[in-house]
């Protein structure tokens, strides 16, 4: 893989990591598609108990690759349709993995950072770490990672952060939900492996049908759900204030609306 680290030790946790820390992480075409591979591949793995998801670098993930959404901007609507469908399917697959996934967030998650926080059944965070739903920024919305960030967080909590793209520190994504405990940086791996202990002494196939049982009583991100996160995507990529916005961010200027 390119994009991604994957081992898996004597015991089988499994570390998956973004490694494009030159990117900050953030997520292109490839680490769409390897993190999707990954999952199958994990999900399918019985020796597999537990999956930590990590980053390289200074940030845990930047969010979208700017320079692929410009791509979906000048693609046509087949083309971006089925982009948009291939990053919906990753989180799809991430948010079902049948063994728990623990996040580690030990630096900056934006825009689809704080959405694969969300799609973690455990995320927890650095103190120094900063968060986002940055999107709104640059014309575009949290389309995508809509369904799991309202179902961690909620509409209300949803609404505080999403509608001006704010940053917030890892106190406040404590009590919006979005991690569930924000430690010392240097105390975030002990905090991660305490987690990983606890889901060891779990029996493997009672800690899976329990995920499913969550995932079949609680409000379900059904099909339609996805498929409204895509053509709201789709619809976006496509709009006047998104090309406004990706073109002032590689201009290094604020775009039209900016204050």
């Amino acid at each position: 893989m390119d994009t991604l680290a994957l081992d898996i030790d004597g015991r089988g946790v499994a570390r998956l990591v973004l490694r494009r820390p030159e990117k900050r992480n953030a997520m292109d075409a490839a680490m769409i598609g390897e993190l999707t591979q990954a999952a199958a591949q994990l999900g399918a793995d019985p020796a597999v108990r537990v999956v930590v998801l990590a980053a390289e670098g200074a940030a845990f993930c930047a969010g979208g690759d700017l320079g692929w959404m410009r791509a979906q901007m000048a693609a046509d609507g087949p083309a971006r349709a089925a982009e948009a469908r291939r990053l919906a399917m990753m989180l799809r697959a991430l948010d079902t993995l049948p063994q728990p996934l623990i996040g580690a967030i030990h630096g900056d998650a934006f825009g689809g950072g704080v959405g694969l926080a969300c799609v973690c059944d455990v995320a927890l965070a650095a103190e120094s770490a900063r968060f986002g739903l940055t999107e709104v920024r640059l014309g575009l919305i949290p389309a995508t990672i809509g369904p799991y960030v309202l179902a961690r967080i909620g509409p209300a909590m949803a609404r505080r952060v999403m509608l001006s793209g704010r940053l917030f520190d890892a106190a406040e994504a404590v009590r919006l939900g979005v991690v569930a405990r924000a430690l010392p940086p240097d105390g975030l791996e002990a905090a991660v492996e305490d987690e990983v202990a606890a889901h060891l002494a779990a029996a493997p196939g009672a800690a899976a049908a329990a995920k499913r049982l969550v995932r079949a009583l609680a409000p379900r991100v059904d099909e339609a759900m996805i498929e409204a996160s895509i053509a709201a995507l789709v619809e976006r990529w496509e709009s006047a204030e998104a090309a406004e916005g990706i073109a002032a961010f590689f201009d290094r200027r604020k775009p039209g609306w900016g204050r």
